[in-house]
């Protein structure tokens, strides 16, 4: 049924409105999964996975770029994902990049973007984020917060920009991401060097801690499929030194000739699939690293956790397969 509501009408209208009714029909309609699940109609909750001291009802969570002012969070985690992850969730709001930003590119069952990190900004998200904590449903969610740079902030401010927004966010967080591998913010991507992301991941630990000193909020980075082994070894090694709580690999890739823009799907699963294992060699058994890029199907799933991945994120197949595909998906990888 979704496929072919998906063929005849979202892919007939334009990328970035389909993504925001999307969001709205998760924002107003959780009611129906949960009446759907309550009918036996629709996959149950596997049994949780206790990962970072925290325990998911599955391995396949949302990743950042979906919901990104957590205004959907509840009927997300009602739709089927193990845990939602917002954002990307920057100090101070911004209108993102000019329109047109966001491309489907059906060949490849893939979505190029160059959003440029639009979103109302950290203290709005807190407030939001609030009020979902403040229900029950709200608190069961296993919520990720997913940190960006602001676009005016001087790289030699970044620390103090991400510090910021974990300092308003941590409260409501299960674990944050800090985001240096999106390709649409410049030189957001020079972040990941280990010189200018050691203050960053630094600054946020400290602040997350002095945020919410009763609980340790796992920190975790996310990075390109596009660093070079080398970098991928020096960021790895940089997270044991810091001792960092995980690793998410990947964000999209820029190694295409599509047009601008990072390209996510299909076409990142091979690479990143390659990037989990060079993390999970280098960094050891017990390290916690999130797999994301190009999981389509079953098969994709079990290839990225074979690969070493400890939980996954899906967003573009949950476009394309939509959220019946990802509850089934939690069920049978549990």
């Amino acid at each position: 049924m979704y496929r072919a509501f998906y063929d005849h009408i979202l892919s007939r209208i334009d990328a970035e409105k389909a993504h925001r009714l999307g969001v709205l029909s998760f924002r107003y309609g959780a009611w129906v999964f949960r009446i759907a699940r309550r009918a036996k109609v629709y996959p149950q909750r596997p049994a949780p996975v206790t990962v970072m001291g925290i325990d998911f009802p599955g391995r396949v969570g949302l990743g950042a770029g979906m919901d990104k002012n957590a205004e959907a969070v509840v009927g997300l985690s009602e739709a089927g994902f193990a845990f939602v992850e917002i954002g990307t969730v920057t100090a101070v709001g911004q209108p993102g990049n000019d329109k047109p930003r966001s491309w489907r590119e059906k060949d490849v069952r893939g979505i190029r973007n160059r959003m440029g990190f639009n979103n109302e900004g950290a203290d709005a998200v807190a407030e939001r984020l609030r009020e979902v904590r403040s229900s029950r449903r709200g608190r069961d969610v296993v919520l990720g917060v997913n940190l960006g740079k602001t676009k005016t902030t001087a790289p030699e401010d970044a620390a103090s920009d991400y510090s910021y927004s974990a300092t308003r966010l941590s409260p409501y967080a299960d674990y944050l991401v800090v985001n240096v591998s999106s390709p649409n913010t410049p030189g957001l991507r020079d972040l990941q060097s280990t010189e200018s992301l050691r203050p960053i991941l630094a600054a946020v630990r400290e602040a997350a801690d002095a945020a919410v000193p009763e609980r340790h909020v796992p920190l975790l980075v996310k990075i390109a499929p596009d660093l070079a082994d080398e970098d991928v070894d020096a960021v790895a090694d940089l997270a044991r030194e810091l001792r960092l709580d995980g690793i998410t690999a990947t964000n999209t890739t820029i190694n295409h000739q599509r047009g601008p823009g990072g390209l996510s799907g299909p076409p990142v699963h091979a690479r990143a699939k390659e990037v989990v294992a060079r993390l999970r060699a280098r960094l050891g058994d017990e390290a916690v690293i999130v797999g994301v890029g190009g999981i389509d199907s079953d098969a994709d799933a079990q290839a990225m956790l074979d690969a070493g991945a400890t939980l996954v994120q899906t967003y573009t197949g949950f476009v394309y397969n939509g959220p019946r595909w990802v509850a089934q998906l939690n069920a049978a990888l549990n």
